[in-house]
């Protein structure tokens, strides 16, 4: 907790990326939503022990980050402060499946290593797929997407209201553990106790940050309707830019993209 990196909550940094001008900045959100939708259903709908077929599936992050001029650091930077999850979940798949499936230069690969190495391309391609859609939309673009798709309005705005204020609640933690760690020395008020009291602030000054931030949105008229100054309309620019990246995402679904090219080059 002493160690605490205000860097983990810099996940803010996305959306001050989503304000540029560029082809994939410009595309109809709605566009971007669906197309990043079909994509992680398709990779998240192979086989478990399949990796092969979902290599070529990298195109599409690749083609974001350039297209878009996103850093590739900060989406690295994101997947790494995650990844431990995904890690420790997959970890007992060698464990548990120790079936030989294939070899490799003679020495034996059990179904579980190969699970598990699906499981880890498959978060690096969704989660960096999820982060790349927020790089170039803003999670309030994304949240205008959801209601011209017919979202229900409350989860919505619930929606919205969790992620802006995620980082309100991030800088209160912040300066409580600043404030503890100014008055304490060595391992003087690190112990459970301190905890205990730490939480109990921050529950009393969240929710008075919340009134707060409630009379502040209803002072100034919020009604629930999300308003960008981006105005999107749908161009054809955007449908022919979901068809052909739908297609090749249906393409490598369906083909073994990567053999072919192997054999191609053998």
């Amino acid at each position: 907790m002493s160690a605490f990196n205000p860097e983990y909550f810099n996940i803010g940094h996305l959306d001050t990326l989503s304000y540029r001008h560029t082809f994939v900045h410009d595309l109809n959100p709605v566009i971007k939503l669906i197309v990043t939708l079909v994509f992680i259903l398709l990779v998240v709908s192979f086989p478990k022990y399949e990796i092969q077929g979902i290599v070529p599936f990298f195109m599409f992050p690749l083609f974001m980050i350039i297209a878009g001029e996103i850093p590739a650091g900060v989406i690295f930077k994101k997947l790494l402060v995650v990844s431990p999850f995904v890690l420790f979940i997959g970890i007992f798949n060698p464990m548990l499946d120790k079936e030989i499936i294939y070899r490799v230069f003679g020495v034996p690969v059990s179904g579980g290593w190969i699970s598990y190495g699906s499981l880890i391309i498959r978060f690096i391609l969704t989660v960096s797929s999820a982060l790349l859609l927020i790089a170039t939309t803003s999670f309030p673009g994304i949240c205008l997407a959801l209601e011209k798709l017919r979202v229900p309005k409350i989860f919505i705005v619930q929606l919205l209201f969790l992620y802006r204020y995620t980082f309100v609640l991030a800088e209160e933690v912040m300066k409580i553990i600043k404030a503890r760690n100014m008055r304490s020395f060595g391992k003087k008020g690190k112990d459970i106790k301190s905890f205990i009291s730490i939480t109990g602030v921050l529950l009393v000054r969240s929710i008075e940050r919340s009134e707060r931030i409630y009379q502040a949105i209803c002072s100034r008229g919020f009604d629930g309707q999300i308003r960008l100054l981006k105005d999107f309309r749908l161009r054809g620019t955007d449908i022919l830019f979901a068809l052909v990246t739908i297609s090749i995402f249906i393409i490598f679904r369906k083909y073994a993209i990567a053999d072919m090219l192997g054999g191609l080059l053998i």
